[in-house]
């Protein structure tokens, strides 16, 4: 046999064999793969705006609500504060009347005298 006739038995051998279709299917396997990776990768990347707009959103949303609890908060802290105050002058003034008693005692703090008409 000559270098032609090997030449078309080893092709023949190949083809009925497979050859190099193992390499091949192996190939693309693993460009499947690969091009299944990469797609959900970009399904990721595409789908991670969407996420961070949600997730955006319900931070404002909570952070409105907590500054108007806060706000609200704010406001009846300063009044009990008055109103501490309120009570601890008329306390004190009382206190020095009844140390030194002349005339009627003190009248109480405006405030007091409100808190003792409406409770609030």
């Amino acid at each position: 046999m000559n270098v032609g006739e090997w030449a078309a038995v080893i092709g023949a051998t190949g083809s009925v064999l497979g050859g190099g279709g193992w390499f091949v299917g192996r190939a693309t396997v693993k460009a499947a793969r690969a091009t299944a990776d990469a797609t959900a990768a970009a399904a990721r990347a595409n789908a991670a705006p969407a996420q961070q707009a949600a997730d955006l959103a319900v931070l404002q949303a909570t952070v409105k609500r907590v500054d108007e609890e806060n706000g609200s908060l704010r406001g009846r802290v300063f009044r009990l504060e008055s109103l501490v105050r309120a009570f601890s002058w008329t306390v004190d003034e009382l206190y020095r009347w009844a140390r030194e008693p002349a005339g009627t005692p003190p009248e109480p703090h405006d405030l007091v005298k409100e808190y003792n008409r409406t409770g609030v």
